[in-house]
């Protein structure tokens, strides 16, 4: 007989948006930062140019969020958004509307403070 894993409880985790421009990746973590479950636009059949859709964001982020609430009891939350892709919005709509209490919402996009080396000048 197989013995079942005891599943964790996760009362209080982070919630981390990768928003690109081809695709919306939405991980689980618990407290410290190790992932528990993750989900992306490909995962739930959308493929091609349909996964940076913000519809395939929706669906995505509703789908990992249920799975993360419904299995691992999440009722609160930190959300990190990274990037400017079209889900970005959407996912944090769904958030919203599913009852999960959001600490805060911070914004991790890289910025760059200086930028890459421009190019040498040309001569004609």
């Amino acid at each position: 007989m197989k013995k079942k894993k005891p599943t964790k409880v996760l009362d209080r985790g982070r919630i981390y948006i990768t928003a690109t421009f081809n695709n919306t990746l939405i991980t689980v973590t618990d407290g410290k930062g190790n992932p528990v479950v993750a989900g992306s636009c490909g995962m739930y059949g959308f493929s091609g140019t349909r996964k940076s859709t913000p519809y395939a964001a929706t669906i995505t982020t509703e789908a990992t969020l249920k799975k993360a609430t419904n299995e691992l009891g999440l009722r609160e939350a930190t959300v990190f958004v990274k990037g400017i892709g079209p889900g970005r919005e959407a996912a944090l709509r769904v958030i919203k509307g599913l009852n999960i209490e959001i600490g805060k919402i911070i914004d991790i996009t890289p910025i760059p403070h200086n930028g890459v080396r421009p190019p040498k000048i040309r001569r004609v």
